[in-house]
């Protein structure tokens, strides 16, 4: 009798299981533990293109402008040039010299020359006046050819002085010209000015002869072109302009006549054309500008990038080289304004999939986290440079925000370093909204890939991080939605991690308090809009979740993520808080209103309903659970009725529920649901039957409506495919026979 009853013992779970290990647990009985999936919160697209954005927290007196303007005027001419530092003893008598326009400009007194023609002093005195009137205009002087000058003895052979950049001294007539270059090269070795300790290089015959010849006749044509009638042409000047400087080894700051060429370009700027201020900018820059020039170079590209119709100009344009080579700047904070308005323009552009996938090969994510960690590294020492450290990093996150858009940008992170030391620029600046924000998008983002993911599992102290974080910024929506995310995608296949998270401090009470925030936050919500008339509660029926809820369904989901532990789903199973407010939520908020929302909760509870611990919050509120889960049950929302029936599977272990199943009318849902196409739908409705069928007196209830027949129809179409559900099938079977 004994065997025989011992055969005859039906199939299902007993309500006191032996101690299981965790392995056994986590993959016992197929989806009877899953974790959840969920979209990644939306970055929003901001309409202009500013330095901070409409949702900043600085506010407009606290930050850096956006809008400003720009002119020739704006710019220092002369951008001087290094000279020596060695200090020269004062004259007893400092003569008295006409004051310079340009402190490039040699102003020492002119040499002794030679005693010259009549004819010759009335010549040059009508040239030089001529100059001089050309000057005061801001003109340049007219081209003079080759041949011409070595006719007149103009630009002979050494006689470049230095008095003035543009003309030389005639040589006395008849004077044997290998003569005049001996004696010229001596007179120019250096010229001093007096009393100021500052010693200015002479051009060598070449580089006269170079300037001449090969950079002064195109100066002449943009100048003749200041009219801005034909940009395409003054574009194309430029760029020959540029090639003619580099090939000359006048480029960065070895030009002689820098200050002439440099008040040339910043005339040019006040055209007004975008695609001729960047070539000019692009030009400025390989002249290597410093002080107030570099500053307003940097905001003129960022001007014009502003601007999202001129994107095409920075297409497969080397200003882009420029610009990341002002961020590899050494000295960070004595370029620290013009650095900002260079990163301005860098997050405009990194908006932009072509020229982000040219700035990545120039080596942007490298280039930035360089500069982060400068920035960082500083920050550790002292804080004199804080605000203005806020400033730049805003635009660094921003820019590294953008970059994880492509694919190909995400090993360039891990490889870099990227997560820890954004992890740092969190600790030091965890008050600055702006940062936190950038950075949780880049988590967000990144975390959505195994790799990202384990790598920032693996940042010690992230999760310590996250939770004072989400302490401090508890009303910033889009901050927390987005930590909730990343931790949602950390718990989903690491159990150290989950392991980790709940070994903080003070963590599952932190998730408790913002879930309690969260849930009245919709409430209050939920009351506003029951004001509204019928009519325009059709006309708001929403597509997406709101921004409230979605804070809800990302929490829930670290919740239920976090459960898969068994340490954890205990404790959680137990915590009347946490299992009240997942019951408040299935109470208050119907599928239709929010499906994704309503459907976490009741994974959630699923997954808390799978340990049967004696003090299970759980289990004390089972009969009230089932009430509400028979609501989803008649939803029309598949998905819905699937979890409905998930979370029956759990609870009918308990003889209450299953009476509670068989008054209610709920297996008549089960039996209805063998006939559903889905296999994961059969599943949860054979695991209901099969302990409904645990008790005699409820067997005869698949007999009654057709569900032996349904049994085998599913046991021919999944059997040969699905193992699992054929067992479940077969088991069902046996109980009832």
């Amino acid at each position: 009798m004994e065997e025989k009853a011992e055969i005859s013992k039906p199939f299902y779970v007993s309500s006191a299981p032996k101690q299981k290990t965790s392995a056994e647990i986590i993959s016992e009985a197929r989806k009877s533990l899953r974790t959840l999936k969920t979209q990644r919160p939306l970055t929003p697209r901001e309409d202009h293109r500013k330095l901070f954005g409409p949702s900043s927290s600085r506010t407009p007196e606290n930050r850096p402008p956006s809008a400003f303007s720009l002119h020739a005027l704006s710019f220092d001419v002369p951008d001087s040039r290094p000279v020596t530092v060695k200090r020269l003893s004062p004259l007893e008598h400092i003569p008295k010299l006409p004051a310079s326009p340009d402190n490039e400009v040699d102003t020492s007194p002119p040499l002794p020359k030679p005693p010259i023609d009549p004819m010759e002093v009335k010549r040059v005195s009508s040239a030089r006046a001529r100059l001089f009137k050309a000057a005061s205009q801001g003109g340049l002087p007219p081209v003079i050819r080759p041949e011409e000058s070595a006719q007149k003895n103009v630009f002979s052979k050494g006689q470049f002085r230095g008095s003035s950049p543009l003309l030389t001294e005639p040589a006395k007539a008849g004077e044997n010209e290998k003569e005049v270059f001996s004696k010229k090269a001596c007179e120019n070795s250096v010229s001093s000015r007096p009393g100021s300790g500052r010693t200015q290089e002479v051009e060598t015959e070449e580089e006269t002869c170079y300037w001449n010849t090969k950079i002064l006749p195109i100066l002449q044509q943009l100048e003749s072109t200041q009219n801005g009638s034909d940009v395409e042409y003054l574009c194309g000047t430029c760029v020959r302009l540029h090639g003619a400087l580099q090939q000359g080894n006048m480029l960065e700051r070895k030009c002689k006549k820098r200050a002439t060429l440099l008040k040339a370009l910043y005339r040019l700027i006040d055209i007004g054309s975008d695609q001729l201020s960047l070539q000019l900018a692009k030009l400025i820059l390989a002249l290597s500008v410093t002080g107030k020039n570099l500053l307003n170079v940097c905001k003129l590209i960022f001007k014009i990038s502003r601007s999202e119709n001129n994107d095409f100009l920075f297409e497969n344009n080397s200003i882009t080289d420029s610009l990341l080579s002002v961020v590899c700047t050494e000295d960070v904070f004595s370029i620290s304004e013009a650095l900002l308005y260079c990163m301005g323009a860098l997050k405009f552009l990194s908006g932009n999939s072509t020229i982000l996938k040219d700035l990545l090969n120039k080596g942007l994510v490298e280039i930035l986290l360089q500069l982060m960690k400068k920035i960082n590294d500083s920050n550790k020492l002292n804080k004199t440079h804080f605000s203005i450290s806020g400033h730049l990093l805003v635009q660094l996150t921003a820019t590294l925000r953008n970059s994880v858009d492509l694919p190909q940008s995400r090993q360039r992170f891990l490889c870099s370093g990227a997560l820890p030391e954004l992890c740092v620029v969190l600790e030091q600046h965890g008050s600055d909204k702006d940062i936190c924000t950038n950075i949780a998008r880049i988590f967000s983002k990144l975390s959505s890939y195994n790799d990202c993911c384990a790598a920032l599992a693996n940042c010690s102290g992230c999760y310590q991080l996250f939770l004072a974080l989400l302490k401090k910024h508890q009303k910033k929506q889009d901050f927390v939605v987005r930590i909730f995310f990343t931790l949602g995608n950390l718990t989903a296949k690491n159990n150290n991690a989950r392991e980790q998270f709940f070994k903080e401090e003070g963590s599952i009470d932190n998730v408790l308090e913002l879930f309690r925030i969260y849930y009245e936050l919709d409430m209050t919500s939920k009351a506003s809009k029951t004001h509204l008339r019928v009519e325009e509660e059709q006309e708001c029926v929403q597509t997406h979740p709101s921004e409230v809820e979605d804070v809800l369904i990302k929490l829930i989901r670290v919740l239920a993520n976090l459960s898969i532990h068994p340490t954890v789903g205990t404790a959680l199973a137990t915590n009347s808080i946490c299992v009240g407010l997942l019951v408040k939520v299935l109470e208050y908020k119907s599928i239709d209103e929010c499906q994704e929302l309503v459907i976490n909760a009741a994974a959630t509870i699923n997954n808390l309903s799978f340990y049967p611990v004696r003090n299970s919050v759980v289990r004390a509120e089972q009969l009230h659970l089932a009430e509400l889960l028979v609501k989803l049950l008649l939803s029309n929302n598949m998905e819905g009725i699937l979890e409905a029936a998930r979370v029956f599977g759990n609870l009918s272990q308990s003889k209450e529920v299953r009476d509670f199943i068989v008054q209610k009318d709920v297996y008549k849902f089960m039996v209805a649901l063998l006939d559903a196409k889905n296999q994961d739908v059969c599943f949860s409705a054979c695991g209901v039957l099969i302990n409904l069928t645990v008790d005699k007196n409820k067997r005869v209830i698949l007999r009654e409506e057709g569900g032996i027949k349904k049994l085998i129809d599913c046991l021919r179409d999944f059997g040969p495919m699905d193992w699992q559900l054929a067992s479940l099938v077969c088991k069902t079977l046996w109980n009832y026979s």
